[in-house]
């Protein structure tokens, strides 16, 4: 059977939370258990941020998923929180703190924490709205000073990925495919089920684009990693 490719799809004019809500969210309760099997490797430029924190550092690791990142420096604090009870489950089982939440409304105080990544998760919000509020969000727990760390998607996808990407279309669904399970009455395979999960690949930039209609931010790099556009932003200190 032919591995399922990225569907072309127009991204929603009304009810957003509703089509992420569909598309996104209950895809990832359904799919958290074989998704977290797959997710186990720090990504090297998020590794090295960690590793470079100061000790005693408290961050947030907003859209955690199976937590891989809140152990990778244990001489930092780490919260993880996402919007997936079953992934928040394995986070709480692999002893790391996680908590249920929605990252338009994270349920912390402004400016409580030194630090915030959010690694492969923006660009499952389905309108840029939503996406400039998501990096708010961001901006608003770290305190004055503080640095925050965001992959997103690429729609420039080169040799880490094996999908195919029409060329220009940024709003698409990407299949999940399920691992074949046994029926206990036949023993005969189960076919495969197939999850679509919303992305809006990112252009070169527009990540950029992003931070820059932020006030107090300031871009310290960006670049392109695992097929991914990353920024690595610091808040203004006054």
């Amino acid at each position: 059977m032919s591995k399922p490719q990225p569907i072309a799809v127009q991204a929603p004019t009304q009810n957003e939370a509703t089509y992420e809500q569909q598309n996104v969210h209950e895809v990832y309760e359904a799919i958290a258990s074989h998704f977290s099997d797959t997710r186990y490797k720090p990504w090297p430029v998020v590794e090295n941020f960690l590793h470079g924190l100061a000790p005693g550092s408290l961050g947030a690791d907003v859209g955690c998923g199976n937590g891989k990142y809140i152990g990778v420096n244990r001489n930092a604090v780490i919260l993880g929180s996402d919007r997936s009870s079953n992934l928040i489950k394995i986070v709480r089982d692999r002893g790391f703190e996680g908590m249920v939440a929605d990252g338009l409304d994270l349920p912390y105080r402004s400016h409580l924490f030194d630090f915030a990544i959010s690694i492969a998760v923006i660009h499952h919000f389905s309108t840029p709205e939503r996406r400039l509020e998501a990096l708010k969000e961001l901006v608003r727990i770290v305190r004055p000073g503080g640095r925050i760390l965001v992959f997103v998607w690429a729609l420039e996808q080169t040799k880490f990925s094996k999908r195919n990407f029409e060329p220009g279309e940024q709003d698409v669904f990407v299949p999940w495919m399920l691992t074949k399970k046994k029926t206990s009455e036949d023993n005969q395979d189960e076919p495969p089920r197939v999850y679509n999960r919303y992305y809006h690949l990112f252009r070169k930039g527009e990540l950029d684009i992003l931070f820059e209609q932020i006030p107090g931010i300031t871009i310290e790099s960006s670049g392109y990693d695992r097929d991914n556009h990353y920024v690595i932003a610091k808040t203004s200190s006054t």
